[in-house]
């Protein structure tokens, strides 16, 4: 019986470890980092699903706004790479309404306690913007102990 709750324990554990991590694959194009990265967080590819970085990837000239239009050389590099490592837990990889992370489920699950007025502070201004309360974000560590929130 004790062997068993061991083993449920440290299954259960290391899915909580899993669900705080999105890893920044090594493979990374630098086309990546100069492309997407320059405007904002270069956000790991498995925080979405296949079919959102498709969606994201073919609409490039409007990008949340913007066009963000490529050459089809790093247009193509990027988006293979993205598919590559996108999610394929469900949890990730249903489809997000308007292909935006903040939209997904599990953000909006990971992120219930966090008030409105906290997303507007100076040093946030966004749920899209990670890194202001994610201080190992960018390597696609989100653990709570990392977290640092801005004050007002």
């Amino acid at each position: 019986m004790k062997n068993s709750y061991l083993i449920f324990s440290t299954i259960l554990l290391s899915l909580q470890v899993a669900a705080a991590e999105a890893p920044m694959p090594s493979d990374k194009p630098p086309s990546y980092e100069v492309e997407c990265a320059s405007c904002h967080m270069a956000y790991p590819p498995s925080l979405l699903g296949q079919k959102n970085w498709q969606s994201i990837m073919s609409g490039l000239d409007k990008h949340f706004g913007s066009d963000a239009s490529l050459d089809l050389k790093n247009q193509t590099e990027i988006s293979q790479w993205l598919v590559k490592h996108a999610s394929t837990r469900k949890k990730y990889s249903v489809f997000t309404p308007e292909n935006r992370i903040t939209k997904s489920s599990w953000f909006i699950d990971e992120h219930d306690k966090v008030k409105a007025d906290v997303w507007k502070r100076d040093g946030i201004k966004s749920p899209a913007n990670c890194l202001a309360c994610h201080t190992d974000g960018a390597s696609g560590i989100f653990k709570e102990k990392n977290i640092r929130i801005p004050a007002k």
